[in-house]
């Protein structure tokens, strides 16, 4: 069977072109493996999308945010028992410095080009994990998992601050990762046979690792889902999957401290899916 590969245009930072991009990809009528959410920008200076939205939010978490869910059927229908279709996010150990502020979700009260971007990278944490219990809940032969690059030698560092820029230049290629490096745990977390029907994994250098202890909280993750929807103008597929009683009693599951609901016999953030 002859191999190529096929460009399609998306600009995540247009909602209306990641919609046109999906509506291109459907009518090839060819199934979707793997997901990898990947774009992004970094430290930029306070300026919107063509949407309205704060950059780093628009385009590193709300842009995948559709484009996944606008997926979703395709993945859903692609994947198989044994061969689970997979959505590979990438984010940033920054995320340990993020903090989600659900009341000015635009940073426009106050504008910190790393505050805004470790927001980002924390927002897609949570959007993972909250994919990957929706993805469980239904039995879906998808999975979700995300994934932290580590500190790679790219362009993306060409908003900081000229003396760190400097720094970069002279010994980036000591202490850097190449883009080759960069990509193996993304490429581990598409392609490893040891994450076959495995989702809800945060991954460093190939190995599972915890996230931001309040990357776990049920509630967050749900409020966040929500107000995306809103943002993007899609339906909440999740209401009515997760009942509200699952989050009025929430215990730790002891292997990844993660909130699951009481009475309930699966941890979504250990999950493999039926075979």
């Amino acid at each position: 069977m002859p191999c190529g590969v096929e460009f399609l245009y998306c600009d995540l930072a247009s909602l209306s072109s990641s919609r046109q991009f999906v509506q291109k990809f459907k009518m090839k009528k060819i199934p979707l493996h793997v997901l990898v959410n990947n774009a992004g920008v970094m430290m930029v200076p306070q300026r919107k999308t063509v949407d309205g939205f704060e950059e780093h939010f628009g385009l590193n978490f709300l842009g995948h945010f559709l484009l996944t869910n606008l997926l979703l059927d395709t993945l859903r229908e692609s994947g198989s028992p044994g061969r689970s279709a997979r959505v590979v996010t990438v984010s940033s150990a920054t995320h340990y410095v993020g903090e989600l502020n659900m009341d000015d979700l635009q940073s426009s009260r106050w504008y910190s080009p790393h505050g805004a971007y470790a927001q980002s990278k924390l927002a897609l944490v949570l959007f993972t994990y909250h994919l990957q219990g929706l993805l469980a809940a239904q039995g879906s032969h998808v999975t979700a998992n995300v994934v932290d690059p580590g500190v790679v030698n790219t362009d993306l560092y060409r908003h900081i601050f000229w003396g760190t820029r400097l720094l970069k230049k002279l010994f980036g290629w000591w202490f850097l990762k190449s883009p080759d490096e960069g990509a193996w745990t993304s490429l581990y977390a598409a392609v490893s046979p040891a994450l076959e029907g495995v989702g809800g994994r945060y991954l460093y250098n190939e190995k599972e690792t915890k996230s931001l202890a309040v990357t776990y909280d049920l509630m967050l993750q749900r409020q966040l889902w929500a107000r995306s929807c809103q943002m993007t103008g899609i339906p909440d597929v999740t209401e009515g999957v997760f009942s509200d009683s699952c989050h009025l009693g929430k215990t730790l599951c002891p292997a990844h401290h993660s909130q699951v609901c009481e009475g309930s016999p699966v941890c979504i953030f250990h999950t493999h899916l039926p075979s």
